[in-house]
């Protein structure tokens, strides 16, 4: 049964309104559970500059915050990179955000998977197959307990569709996608992806592919989204943009599904709560 507590949601960064003091993740922690919302994705998208002691300090505020953790791995990763020097800078960076972001109470882990560069997409797959496997296995070797989210992209030149990214998840043990639903949007670049049968076929897909088990841990980004014939151009406030999401959270009610929701809208923290609005509104109303 669906109930208005399915889904957390949040911001991917600090709340925009976060203060200075004590600021930081600990205080974009603070500032989110004041906010009333539920999750906080930790934006490490440049660089993974924490120390061990900062980030026993998010943990312990997300504890004691209540607030769900995870961590957006910088843009610097390509798993189809087509030198040995850009794979080994690019796996070192997913590594790194993995590591920091379990010992600051992480539980999953977002990352660009790559391009496809020149490449067929079908023989891209395995390439990115085989490289993330690799990464899943030197942290299970540390006993690095978190999960892998390659995420849907909003380019078509881009590995990251949502077929990629549950295959990865059914190939790989310690992997799930992160789909964002703009990006899926705005892929193809013609306005489609953008109702109910269209959000409900991507959860058929999940479904079929993942089982219950990916409905009810859904990893979620969602923003309006601005694009063009080629895809995706830049993040908007939700009244800005055409992105029926009314008609994705109907579609998630309806599958009972569950899990955490990211706003990247450039107004996050509002869009965020309106989001939270909206979906427990329709969820009241179907229960």
């Amino acid at each position: 049964m669906t109930t208005i507590s399915n889904f957390l949601f949040g911001t991917v960064g600090s709340p925009i309104s976060t203060p200075p003091r004590p600021g930081g993740s600990p205080g974009g922690i603070l500032r989110t559970a004041k906010l009333g919302l539920g999750a906080l994705e930790l934006a490490w998208v440049q660089s993974v500059r924490v120390t061990d002691k900062t980030c026993q300090a998010i943990k312990t505020t997300a504890d004691q915050a209540g607030i769900a953790l995870s961590v957006h791995a910088q843009y610097f990763i390509n798993l189809n990179a087509q030198t040995k020097d850009l794979l080994k800078a690019g796996l070192a960076r997913l590594l790194a955000a993995a590591r920091a972001g379990y010992l600051a109470g992480a539980t999953d882990i977002v990352f660009h998977p790559g391009s496809y560069m020149t490449d067929d997409p079908d023989k891209v797959y395995p390439v990115v197959r085989k490289r993330l496997a690799e990464v899943v296995d030197q942290l299970r070797q540390e006993q690095i307990n978190v999960t892998l989210r390659p995420e849907t992209m909003g380019k078509r030149a881009m590995f990251g569709t949502l077929e990629e990214t549950v295959q990865l998840a059914r190939d790989i043990d310690g992997v799930l996608p992160c789909l964002d639903f703009a990006h899926l949007h705005a892929r193809r670049g013609d306005g489609s992806f953008n109702s109910y049968e269209e959000f409900s076929d991507a959860l058929k897909i999940v479904a079929a592919g993942l089982g219950r088990r990916g409905l009810k841990s859904l990893h979620i980004h969602l923003s309006g989204i601005d694009y063009g014939p080629k895809g995706e151009k830049k993040h908007l406030p939700l009244k800005d943009a055409d992105l029926k999401y009314r008609e994705l959270f109907r579609a998630l009610i309806d599958f009972d599904a569950s899990g955490r929701v990211l706003c990247e809208s450039p107004i996050m923290e509002k869009d965020a709560q309106v989001m939270q609005r909206t979906y427990r509104r329709l969820a009241a109303k179907k229960g």
